[in-house]
This record gives C-alpha cells, sequence and structure tokens, in this order.
C-alpha cells in the first residue's frame, strides 16, 4: 500500500496493550487545584505546524455549542492569524463526518455540514493558504 509521507497512525493496540486513555494519556485534572476558579487543562486532538502557522484540530461526537472556556481559548489562540482551528463533528471511530466549523482571524465560524472528503479538503486549502504566504 502506498501511503503519503506524513502517514503517522497510532501504534497502540488496546486489545494487547490495554486502554490508551488509562495508560498514555495524562490525568490531567490532579492539576486542578493549580488554577482559579473552573479553569482547567484541556486536550489538543491533533496539531499540525507549518513555517510557523499552526492548524489545530479538535473532534467532538456531535456538533455541539462549544463550551464558554473552550471558545475563549480557540479565538485568542486565532487572533494572531498564525493560527487556524478546525472542530470535526463525527464518529472518531468510524470517521464518519457531520459537520465542522472553523476558527481563524479570532472568530468562531458556524457549523457547515460536511463529509471525511470535505474536511479533508478544507485541510488541503489551509496547506495551500500556508505555502502561497511563505
Amino acid at each position: 500500500m502506498d501511503r503519503p509521507l506524513g502517514y503517522n497512525p497510532m501504534r497502540w493496540d488496546c486489545e494487547k496493550q490495554g486502554c490508551f486513555n488509562r495508560i498514555k494519556r495524562p490525568k490531567i485534572e490532579v492539576f486542578a487545584d493549580c488554577f482559579p476558579g473552573r479553569i482547567s487543562f484541556g486536550d489538543v486532538d491533533g496539531v499540525v505546524e507549518i513555517d510557523g502557522h499552526f492548524l489545530y484540530l479538535e473532534w467532538k461526537p456531535a456538533q455541539t455549542t462549544i463550551a464558554t472556556g473552550q471558545r475563549i481559548l480557540i479565538e485568542r489562540r486565532t487572533s494572531d492569524g498564525l493560527s487556524t482551528y478546525l472542530i470535526v463533528a463525527g464518529n472518531a471511530e468510524t470517521m464518519q463526518v457531520e459537520s465542522y466549523a472553523i476558527a481563524w482571524n479570532g472568530k468562531l465560524h458556524p457549523w457547515q455540514k460536511a463529509s471525511l472528503e470535505d474536511v479533508k479538503e478544507r485541510i488541503r486549502g489551509w496547506v495551500g493558504m500556508v505555502k502561497r504566504n511563505l
């Protein structure tokens, strides 16, 4: 099978090695008492950097309202024009996509119905935009 250069599958077998979340994912809740109020660590589902430009992937099981704290983080993180968030609603196990939303230049844009191919095309578009600005 011919794979793209950046092909990087998860090399963890839950059947043989146990639950990845229990064994490998840090228990970020132990740091809750380090922050004021309801502030806490969040996770990043994916991130890629090309020449100082960042594309963050946030995966949701369904199209939803982004929690206030996460929305603020996304808007602030993208306000410099160097970071973009792609928020995808879908089934992570099957990779069936329902919709996506984009955040860029400090603004979270509305959800759009989409397929996995639509999301991939949006990512390719981001790559093209970054390369044109190099």
